[in-house]
Protein backbone atom coordinates (compact mmCIF):
# COMPACT_ATOMS: atom_id res chain seq x y z
CA UNK A 1 0.00 0.00 0.00
CA UNK A 2 1.28 3.49 -0.78
CA UNK A 3 4.09 2.35 -3.11
CA UNK A 4 4.89 5.62 -3.86
CA UNK A 5 6.83 6.18 -0.38
CA UNK A 6 9.50 4.12 -1.66
CA UNK A 7 10.43 6.43 -4.09
CA UNK A 8 9.86 9.44 -1.33
CA UNK A 9 12.50 7.82 1.01
CA UNK A 10 14.84 6.99 -1.69
CA UNK A 11 15.39 10.47 -2.74
CA UNK A 12 15.49 11.67 0.95
CA UNK A 13 18.05 9.14 1.96
CA UNK A 14 20.26 10.14 -1.23
CA UNK A 15 20.21 14.05 -0.09
CA UNK A 16 21.11 12.53 3.32
CA UNK A 17 24.09 10.42 1.97
CA UNK A 18 24.89 13.10 -0.37
CA UNK A 19 24.64 15.95 2.54
CA UNK A 20 26.74 14.09 4.64
CA UNK A 21 29.51 12.90 1.83
CA UNK A 22 30.19 16.32 1.18
CA UNK A 23 29.53 18.86 3.87
CA UNK A 24 31.52 18.52 7.57
CA UNK A 25 30.78 19.34 10.40
CA UNK A 26 26.84 18.28 10.46
CA UNK A 27 24.09 18.18 12.33
CA UNK A 28 20.33 17.77 12.49
CA UNK A 29 17.70 20.11 13.96
CA UNK A 30 14.83 17.79 16.14
CA UNK A 31 11.74 19.50 16.93
CA UNK A 32 10.74 15.94 18.34
CA UNK A 33 7.83 16.33 15.81
CA UNK A 34 6.38 14.01 13.05
CA UNK A 35 8.69 15.09 10.86
CA UNK A 36 11.63 15.03 12.33
CA UNK A 37 11.00 11.53 13.71
CA UNK A 38 10.33 10.64 9.86
CA UNK A 39 13.90 12.23 9.20
CA UNK A 40 15.67 10.49 12.19
CA UNK A 41 14.21 6.86 11.11
CA UNK A 42 15.68 7.80 7.58
CA UNK A 43 18.69 8.69 8.53
CA UNK A 44 19.13 5.77 10.51
CA UNK A 45 18.29 3.61 7.88
CA UNK A 46 20.47 5.93 5.51
CA UNK A 47 23.65 4.78 7.53
CA UNK A 48 23.08 1.08 8.95
CA UNK A 49 21.17 2.05 12.24
CA UNK A 50 23.81 4.39 13.15
CA UNK A 51 23.09 8.23 13.28
CA UNK A 52 26.72 10.00 12.61
CA UNK A 53 26.29 13.60 13.49
CA UNK A 54 25.00 15.53 16.01
CA UNK A 55 21.20 15.65 16.47
CA UNK A 56 20.18 19.21 18.15
CA UNK A 57 17.15 20.33 19.88
CA UNK A 58 16.49 23.94 19.92
CA UNK A 59 15.26 24.35 23.57
CA UNK A 60 13.05 27.30 24.70
CA UNK A 61 11.64 25.36 27.91
CA UNK A 62 8.14 25.77 26.55
CA UNK A 63 7.80 22.49 25.05
CA UNK A 64 4.90 20.03 26.16
CA UNK A 65 5.40 17.69 29.01
CA UNK A 66 4.48 14.86 26.62
CA UNK A 67 7.17 16.63 24.19
CA UNK A 68 10.28 15.83 26.91
CA UNK A 69 9.20 12.45 27.71
CA UNK A 70 9.25 11.62 24.31
CA UNK A 71 12.08 13.50 23.63
CA UNK A 72 13.88 10.96 26.63
CA UNK A 73 12.66 7.98 25.87
CA UNK A 74 13.20 8.02 21.87
CA UNK A 75 16.79 9.06 22.93
CA UNK A 76 17.60 6.44 24.86
CA UNK A 77 15.90 3.79 22.59
CA UNK A 78 17.34 5.02 19.31
CA UNK A 79 21.14 5.80 20.99
CA UNK A 80 20.48 9.36 19.95
CA UNK A 81 23.35 12.13 20.17
CA UNK A 82 21.57 14.36 21.26
CA UNK A 83 22.54 18.04 22.04
CA UNK A 84 20.63 20.43 23.61
CA UNK A 85 21.11 24.32 23.13
CA UNK A 86 19.16 26.18 25.57
CA UNK A 87 17.57 29.87 23.68
CA UNK A 88 17.49 33.37 24.77
CA UNK A 89 14.90 34.24 27.21
CA UNK A 90 12.04 36.38 25.32
CA UNK A 91 13.13 40.13 26.90
CA UNK A 92 15.84 39.84 24.89
CA UNK A 93 14.41 39.20 21.39
CA UNK A 94 13.12 42.34 19.45
CA UNK A 95 10.31 44.04 21.32
CA UNK A 96 8.64 45.45 17.99
CA UNK A 97 7.22 41.89 16.83
CA UNK A 98 3.80 40.52 17.94
CA UNK A 99 3.82 38.65 21.10
CA UNK A 100 4.01 35.07 19.39
CA UNK A 101 6.11 35.81 16.90
CA UNK A 102 8.67 37.57 19.66
CA UNK A 103 8.38 34.26 21.53
CA UNK A 104 9.33 32.05 18.13
CA UNK A 105 12.30 34.41 17.30
CA UNK A 106 13.73 32.80 20.62
CA UNK A 107 14.54 29.51 18.30
CA UNK A 108 16.14 31.84 15.62
CA UNK A 109 18.37 33.60 18.36
CA UNK A 110 19.58 30.22 19.74
CA UNK A 111 20.50 28.85 16.05
CA UNK A 112 22.46 31.69 15.68
CA UNK A 113 24.47 30.76 18.77
CA UNK A 114 24.61 27.09 18.22
CA UNK A 115 25.91 27.98 14.52
CA UNK A 116 28.68 30.29 16.39
CA UNK A 117 29.82 27.69 18.93
CA UNK A 118 29.75 24.52 17.28
CA UNK A 119 30.33 26.12 13.21
CA UNK A 120 28.59 23.80 11.44
CA UNK A 121 28.76 23.60 8.00
CA UNK A 122 25.54 21.82 7.49
CA UNK A 123 22.28 21.80 9.36
CA UNK A 124 19.53 19.47 8.42
CA UNK A 125 16.15 20.27 9.21
CA UNK A 126 12.83 18.55 8.78
CA UNK A 127 10.73 21.38 6.83
CA UNK A 128 8.06 20.69 3.82
CA UNK A 129 7.11 22.87 0.78
CA UNK A 130 3.63 22.15 1.86
CA UNK A 131 3.29 23.50 5.53
CA UNK A 132 3.61 27.54 4.76
CA UNK A 133 3.87 29.25 1.78
CA UNK A 134 7.44 30.91 2.51
CA UNK A 135 8.76 27.49 2.55
CA UNK A 136 7.38 26.83 -0.98
CA UNK A 137 10.36 28.49 -2.01
CA UNK A 138 13.20 26.84 -0.76
CA UNK A 139 15.89 24.30 -2.01
CA UNK A 140 16.76 21.05 -0.70
CA UNK A 141 20.38 22.74 -0.36
CA UNK A 142 19.82 26.43 0.69
CA UNK A 143 22.95 28.49 1.41
CA UNK A 144 22.87 30.92 4.35
CA UNK A 145 24.93 33.53 6.20
CA UNK A 146 26.56 32.19 9.26
CA UNK A 147 23.72 34.05 11.09
CA UNK A 148 21.24 32.27 8.87
CA UNK A 149 19.96 35.12 6.86
CA UNK A 150 17.89 33.57 3.92
CA UNK A 151 17.18 35.59 0.88
CA UNK A 152 14.98 33.57 -1.25
CA UNK A 153 14.82 35.94 -4.11
CA UNK A 154 18.41 34.02 -4.58
CA UNK A 155 18.61 30.77 -4.24
CA UNK A 156 20.42 28.41 -6.54
CA UNK A 157 18.82 26.21 -9.12
CA UNK A 158 18.32 22.47 -8.33
CA UNK A 159 18.02 20.11 -11.93
CA UNK A 160 17.97 16.53 -11.87
CA UNK A 161 19.04 15.97 -8.05
CA UNK A 162 22.05 17.89 -8.93
CA UNK A 163 22.89 19.79 -5.70
CA UNK A 164 24.97 22.95 -4.65
CA UNK A 165 26.92 22.07 -1.79
CA UNK A 166 29.56 24.26 -1.22
CA UNK A 167 29.86 25.94 1.65
CA UNK A 168 31.95 29.67 1.36
CA UNK A 169 33.86 30.92 4.10
CA UNK A 170 31.48 32.32 6.84
CA UNK A 171 28.47 30.43 5.67
CA UNK A 172 26.69 27.30 6.29
CA UNK A 173 23.64 25.11 4.49
CA UNK A 174 20.37 23.99 5.10
CA UNK A 175 19.54 21.16 3.59
CA UNK A 176 15.89 19.59 3.37
CA UNK A 177 15.17 16.21 2.64
CA UNK A 178 11.71 16.09 3.02
CA UNK A 179 10.93 19.48 0.92
CA UNK A 180 8.72 16.84 -1.74
CA UNK A 181 6.64 15.33 1.07
CA UNK A 182 3.58 16.34 2.11
CA UNK A 183 1.75 15.99 5.44
CA UNK A 184 -0.46 13.16 4.66
CA UNK A 185 2.62 11.12 3.06
CA UNK A 186 4.21 11.74 6.38
CA UNK A 187 1.44 10.35 8.12
CA UNK A 188 1.37 7.47 5.83
CA UNK A 189 5.33 6.67 6.17
CA UNK A 190 5.17 7.01 9.70
CA UNK A 191 2.41 4.24 9.64
CA UNK A 192 4.07 1.97 7.50
CA UNK A 193 7.34 1.87 9.19
CA UNK A 194 6.03 2.18 12.70
CA UNK A 195 7.52 5.34 13.81
CA UNK A 196 6.96 6.16 17.36
CA UNK A 197 5.04 9.79 17.39
CA UNK A 198 4.40 12.12 20.52
CA UNK A 199 0.63 11.10 21.44
CA UNK A 200 -0.08 14.60 21.29
CA UNK A 201 -1.32 14.17 17.82
CA UNK A 202 -4.07 12.18 19.04
CA UNK A 203 -7.10 13.38 19.83
CA UNK A 204 -8.65 13.72 23.72
CA UNK A 205 -11.82 14.98 24.16
CA UNK A 206 -11.88 16.06 20.81
CA UNK A 207 -9.02 18.29 20.94
CA UNK A 208 -5.53 17.24 19.43
CA UNK A 209 -1.99 19.17 18.15
CA UNK A 210 -1.66 19.27 14.50
CA UNK A 211 1.57 20.86 14.97
CA UNK A 212 3.60 20.70 18.03
CA UNK A 213 5.45 23.85 19.26
CA UNK A 214 5.92 25.89 22.32
CA UNK A 215 3.28 25.32 24.79
CA UNK A 216 2.59 29.35 24.92
CA UNK A 217 2.08 29.74 21.19
CA UNK A 218 0.50 26.51 20.11
CA UNK A 219 -2.63 24.92 20.42
CA UNK A 220 -4.75 22.26 19.58
CA UNK A 221 -7.36 21.96 16.85
CA UNK A 222 -10.88 20.32 16.91
CA UNK A 223 -10.29 16.76 15.99
CA UNK A 224 -11.68 13.61 16.76
CA UNK A 225 -8.81 11.67 14.80
CA UNK A 226 -7.60 9.22 17.72
CA UNK A 227 -5.32 7.05 15.24
CA UNK A 228 -3.51 7.37 12.03
CA UNK A 229 -5.67 6.10 9.97
CA UNK A 230 -8.09 8.93 11.45
CA UNK A 231 -5.28 11.33 10.89
CA UNK A 232 -5.60 10.38 7.22
CA UNK A 233 -8.78 10.41 6.82
CA UNK A 234 -8.71 13.49 8.26
CA UNK A 235 -6.39 15.12 5.65
CA UNK A 236 -7.47 13.87 2.66
CA UNK A 237 -10.65 16.03 3.48
CA UNK A 238 -9.88 19.16 5.51
CA UNK A 239 -9.64 22.56 3.96
CA UNK A 240 -7.74 23.47 7.44
CA UNK A 241 -4.41 24.79 7.11
CA UNK A 242 -1.96 22.79 9.03
CA UNK A 243 -0.48 25.29 11.24
CA UNK A 244 -3.75 26.44 13.04
CA UNK A 245 -2.92 25.75 15.82
CA UNK A 246 0.42 28.65 15.39
CA UNK A 247 -0.40 31.72 17.24
CA UNK A 248 2.44 33.31 15.68
CA UNK A 249 1.12 32.34 12.09
CA UNK A 250 -2.21 34.23 12.95
CA UNK A 251 -0.53 37.87 13.67
CA UNK A 252 0.79 39.79 10.30
CA UNK A 253 0.35 38.08 7.30
CA UNK A 254 4.82 38.67 6.98
CA UNK A 255 5.32 37.44 10.52
CA UNK A 256 6.82 34.23 9.07
CA UNK A 257 8.48 35.64 6.06
CA UNK A 258 10.39 37.58 8.06
CA UNK A 259 11.72 35.07 10.71
CA UNK A 260 12.63 32.76 7.66
CA UNK A 261 14.38 35.05 6.34
CA UNK A 262 16.44 35.89 9.59
CA UNK A 263 16.92 32.05 9.59
CA UNK A 264 13.52 30.59 11.40
CA UNK A 265 13.15 26.77 10.43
Amino acid sequence: MYHYLDDLESRSIYILREAYNRIDPLAMLWSIGKDSNVLLWMIRKAFYGRIPFDIVQLDTEMELDEVYSFRDQLAKDWDIPLKIQLCPPEEEMDKTLPPATRAATRKTEGLRNLLREQKYAGVIAGIRRDEQSTRAKERVFSPRTLDGDWNFKDQPAEFWDQYRTEVPEGCHVRIHPLLHWTEVDIWRYTQREEIPVVPLYFSRDGKRYRSLGEKNITFPIDSDAATIDDIIHELETTNTAERAGRAMDAETEDSFEKLRAKGYM
